[in-house]
């Protein structure tokens, strides 16, 4: 099991506010920033998703997110969106992957491939 990730961002404050939008309806929120230009995104506590302005910017990232159905799915999708993120796949069944895989897919504002999935029958 990943304990938490983290990478670097090419505008800290910009990613900050992209992520604050397009997680909260999975439950997750900004619940630290230790040092200027880093902060630990993560629920009930407990940080488990940075970001850093003062890292070098990776390309092509892939992180997915679980949910325990598909409407927080839909809801992480529209807030991504609205938040300025690129639409790289809208919510659907996948089942290339499993019978029940639900997901979606949007771009951060440096390109990594930010995902909701949902892994429960319907």
């Amino acid at each position: 099991m990943i304990d938490h990730v983290g990478f670097g961002v090419s505008d800290y404050e910009r990613s900050k506010g992209f992520y604050g939008r397009a997680l909260a309806p999975l439950g997750i929120e900004l619940l630290m920033e230790p040092i200027p230009q880093v902060g630990g995104f993560g629920s009930e506590g407990k940080p488990y998703f940075w970001i850093s302005g003062d890292r070098p910017v990776q390309e092509g990232l892939h992180v997915a997110f679980d949910c325990d159905s598909r409407d927080p799915v839909d809801a992480f999708h529209a807030a991504a969106l609205a938040a300025g993120g690129t639409d790289n796949g809208p919510p659907r069944p996948r089942p290339i992957y499993h019978e029940h895989y639900y997901g979606a897919y949007v771009l951060d504002p440096d390109g990594n491939n930010i995902e909701a999935v949902c892994h429960r029958p319907v």
